[in-house]
């Protein structure tokens, strides 16, 4: 994404109420996770449980958030002082926007029904794209051309590892 450096940096004070969000995200997710069956009545080890991969993924997130949290701490989000949280206002809105529209996008209407390395090309070449577009016509049909490669990229990569390496069947 090309994120430019015109824009304003967020608040301390924002940073720690995106690092309060996301840990109890990840928090939640986690409890969840450890709620699933594990499948060793079965004959199964514990490695085969499907809470393992989200499970992993919420602890990396809550790990994340508590580093975020303390960094915007370190920065002065508890100074009485601190600026609310602010920013890009609208332009953030719609790249929020954006992303949230491509996600639905893809987990409501692609995966399922296409292959699911072409529905995971398509999305990070769409996601990748629209933050690029902004870049100016002399550049847009490289950017536009590497976003289809990273699609085709990790479209490929992703299928190989979830159904070679964690032996998950994708629709």
């Amino acid at each position: 994404m090309s994120g430019g450096s015109d824009q304003a940096p967020l608040s301390p004070r924002a940073d720690l109420y995106v690092a309060a969000v996301l840990l109890a995200l990840g928090l939640g997710v986690m409890a969840l996770a450890w709620r699933m069956p594990t499948f060793v009545e079965q004959s199964g080890t514990g490695l085969t449980a499907p809470g393992i991969v989200p499970g992993f993924h919420a602890t990396v997130v809550a790990v994340l958030a508590v580093l975020l949290g303390l960094r915007a701490i370190r920065q002065g989000a508890l100074k009485a002082g601190t600026q609310r949280a602010g920013g890009g206002g609208g332009a953030d809105a719609w790249r929020l926007a954006i992303a949230a529209t491509l996600g639905v996008l893809y987990a409501g209407v692609l995966v399922g029904r296409l292959p699911f390395w072409l529905a995971t090309a398509l999305f990070v070449f769409s996601f990748t794209a629209a933050f690029e577009w902004s870049v100016g016509p002399a550049r847009r049909v490289r950017r536009l051309a590497e976003a289809a490669l990273l699609g085709l990229a990790t479209g490929g990569i992703v299928t190989l590892v979830f159904e070679r390496i964690f032996l998950v069947r994708l629709p």
